[in-house]
């Protein structure tokens, strides 16, 4: 059974969530690939469509969307995602993992790409704790 970190950006306010996605919600990212669109509904953001943006595998190795499929693949890379050089010219051989959520994924980054009626905050219970502080003084 596919378990998941999802995390996922709001672009309009800069803030991250995280969330634990396990049995039939994880299906819904299996066979995706990075840049399609999931219903928001599988992380409790219902209304809302997200948009794959990246991820990691269980060793922490990055996908990338220029090696197609599930599988790992050593790609010689000379910048971008799995390797940053360090000065002009250099090349490295770096395994990494293809563009589409298999089971051996373990984190999956993506952004709000589509919004709902309610907000962010709404959805996950967040927005009426900070007046139930400031009333608790």
């Amino acid at each position: 059974m596919a378990d998941f970190q999802v995390s996922v950006a709001d672009p309009d306010d800069g803030t991250t969530y995280q969330f634990d996605v396990e049995g039939q919600d994880a299906n819904r990212f299996i066979g995706r690939e990075l840049g399609e669109t999931v219903d928001g509904g599988a992380v409790g953001l219902d209304g809302y469509d997200l948009e794959l943006t990246g991820g990691s595998d269980t060793a922490g190795r990055p996908m990338r969307q220029d090696v197609a499929g599930p599988n790992l693949k050593a790609v010689l890379l000379t910048g971008g995602t799995g390797f940053n050089p360090t000065r002009d010219g250099e090349r490295k051989r770096v395994t990494v993992r293809g563009r589409e959520v298999s089971e051996d994924t373990r984190q999956i980054n993506a952004k709000i790409a589509g919004r709902g009626d309610q907000s962010v905050a709404e959805l996950l219970g967040l927005e009426g704790d900070d007046e139930e502080s400031e009333d608790d003084e």
